[in-house]
């Protein structure tokens, strides 16, 4: 699942809108939308202020990489 999947599935479950979560959040609408949207480029800061209302954070997750790829 994508970051902005879980977003706003986790603001819908919690029968949030948009402006409601961004309040809740402390961040700005347009960073709620952003997110949803799926922005490549986003603060990180403010997305775990979005994260933490939900129980999660951003950190480091291990990347998978194909050992069998010519160069």
């Amino acid at each position: 699942m994508q970051l902005n999947e879980f977003v706003k599935e986790r603001r819908k479950q919690a029968n949030l809108t948009q402006p409601e979560l961004a309040v809740k959040a402390g961040v700005g609408l347009r960073f709620i939308r952003d997110l949803e949207q799926g922005k490549e480029t986003l603060r990180l800061d403010k997305l775990n202020q979005v994260l933490q209302l939900f129980g999660h954070q951003v950190g480091p997750v291990p990347m998978t990489y194909n050992m069998n790829t010519d160069t």
